[in-house]
């Protein structure tokens, strides 16, 4: 297949590009650097160079492929202050895809989360149906709904939702980010008791899962990346402090925002989350290591996170 991926350089993409040139497929990635476009003809894919907002080349290069992977979406904006800004473009780019894969049956896949699908219990692939309000990660759970639909419209379309943290050396997510607050206050950090529950995933296995979408997944198909169903932030923080040599402590609710900035609202979240459905779908079985034993490797901690 000929594969039109968006984010194709960035901490997914890097691995879901080289995932699909060894099954056999030619990639077509975005980039819209010079470093980018370096790094995607060294990984042997080919280069279109634009942006999201460059709805012409969205539309042409999804035009001239088997299949699209949407992997993009404006991060630098969506966590300092503007995700309403960036879930509208992500909307933009999906409406630009759906329009031209309309009644060709090729695969569109996007990328989206799993926070805020079902917040304080396990979250399914069932889960996040409804229409909720259009703001913030209501709005990219709209995203999501609005892909899976371009199913009715002859799109073979599948979303995969990953959790918070994709993690693995080289990371500088929210992982990275967890760190270098730790560091900063000198002391690792949980908010309240840190029961609440994130889920995480290998990179390496999200990468395959994409590729086992991309081929297999049937039409209108959600899907969930989710190695981990649920990491208590405690456990996080108890190992952060363990390697940093940092006491772990508890930070209340109300001094959340102070202790974490724009973390604190992501950080206090409860979602675990189920792949059950996926793995029996797609025979998707992750083998990286879990969230807990990635940290225990100790490359989060080699050198500050900035």
């Amino acid at each position: 297949m000929r594969v039109f991926v968006t984010g194709a350089s960035g901490w997914i993409g890097s691995a879901v590009v080289p995932e699909l040139i060894g099954a056999g497929h030619q990639v077509i990635g975005l980039a819209r650097s010079d470093a980018s476009a370096a790094a995607l003809t060294e990984a042997g894919a080919d280069v279109r160079r634009g942006t999201l907002d460059d709805l012409g080349a969205l539309r042409d290069a999804a035009d001239e492929s088997d299949g699209v992977i949407h992997l993009a979406f404006k991060h630098d904006i969506a966590f300092s202050g503007g995700f309403d800004e960036a879930a509208d473009a992500d909307r933009r780019a999906i409406d630009a895809f759906g329009d031209v894969l309309a009644g060709s049956d090729r695969p569109f896949l996007l990328a989206s989360g799993t926070l805020g699908v079902a917040p304080g219990r396990l979250a399914t692939e069932q889960d996040g149906q409804t229409p909720g309000e259009a703001d913030g990660l209501a709005k990219r759970q709209d995203n999501a709904r609005a892909t899976v639909a371009l199913a009715e419209r002859g799109v073979r379309s599948s979303v995969v939702r990953l959790p918070p943290t994709v993690h693995g050396d080289g990371d500088h997510g929210f992982l990275a980010a967890i760190v270098a607050v730790a560091r900063e206050k000198g002391v690792s950090g949980y908010i309240g008791d840190g029961t609440n529950r994130w889920p995480a995933v290998h990179r390496s296995d999200a990468a395959r899962l994409f590729l086992l979408a991309l081929e297999n997944a049937p039409a209108g198909s959600m899907l969930h990346a989710v190695a981990d169903e649920g990491v208590p932030i405690r456990t996080v923080a108890e190992v952060i402090g363990r390697h940093l040599g940092l006491p772990v402590a508890s930070v209340s609710p109300d001094d959340a925002a102070d202790h974490f900035t724009w973390l604190a609202g992501l950080l206090g979240m409860d979602s675990p989350t189920s792949s059950a459905y996926t793995r029996q779908l797609l025979g998707w079985r992750p083998t990286g290591p879990g969230l807990v034993d990635d940290l225990d490797q100790g490359h989060y901690f080699t050198t500050p996170s900035v």
